[in-house]
């Protein structure tokens, strides 16, 4: 499925009125081109909720940024709510998918803890719909992404919007958009096994360089 024509499907049935979406993020580069993209269609919260990075600094840093980056945009309509720092959360899930390499089970099961939050708060919040930022990482899986939301769909009220934000240059964008308003850019997804997994390439790089 094209899940960016879907998502364009759902925007020209919207309403004159703009509806409430909130909008899992991860970072502050990846929500700004997606920011860009969406935010004329909705009155936008940005939900902050990632329990997997593990590392208290390297989170309240991206969540710093993100704050500074919507500080900066002077836009009436688009807010952050900081989740909950729960790591064990994300370290309980991963428990027996230690050895899955990056990708994998293990980021699925990432994805779904995610998403899962964003659809209860949109929930009990009275959004009208929820989706993520996730999918403008050419790192990350789109269809996995849908899919979870889609099931949600089935749980929840809020609608889920369809996204595949990669798409019509999206992840350029953001790395251009990052450069505009010197965003930090993280080198990792968060998690203690993506860190150890860069870590390992930067030593295995170092050594082809000798």
């Amino acid at each position: 499925m094209n899940y960016d024509l879907e998502m364009e499907k759902q925007i020209a049935m919207l309403t004159a009125n703009k509806n409430k979406l909130l909008l899992h993020a991860c970072c502050a580069p990846c929500s700004s081109a997606v920011l860009e993209r969406i935010a004329k269609y909705f009155d936008i919260t940005i939900l902050y909720y990632n329990p997997n990075i593990t590392d208290e600094k390297e989170y309240q840093k991206r969540l710093d940024e993100l704050q500074r980056f919507i500080e900066n945009l002077k836009a009436e309509n688009i807010k952050v709510l900081p989740g909950k720092y729960h790591p064990e959360v994300f370290l309980q899930m991963a428990n027996g998918l230690e050895q899955e390499p990056e990708r994998g089970k293990r980021c699925y099961q990432c994805y779904k803890l995610r998403l899962e939050e964003t659809a209860k708060v949109a929930e009990e919040l009275g959004f009208d719909y929820f989706t993520t930022t996730l999918s403008i990482s050419p790192y990350k899986n789109s269809n996995w992404l849908n899919e979870i939301g889609e099931e949600l769909n089935k749980v929840y009220h809020p609608i889920y919007l369809y996204a595949d934000f990669k798409k019509k240059n999206g992840y350029k964008r953001s790395i251009e958009l990052s450069k505009e308003y010197q965003l930090y850019r993280q080198d990792y997804c968060g998690c203690i096994f993506s860190k150890k997994e860069q870590s390992k390439e930067k030593e295995e790089k170092s050594r082809k360089e000798i």
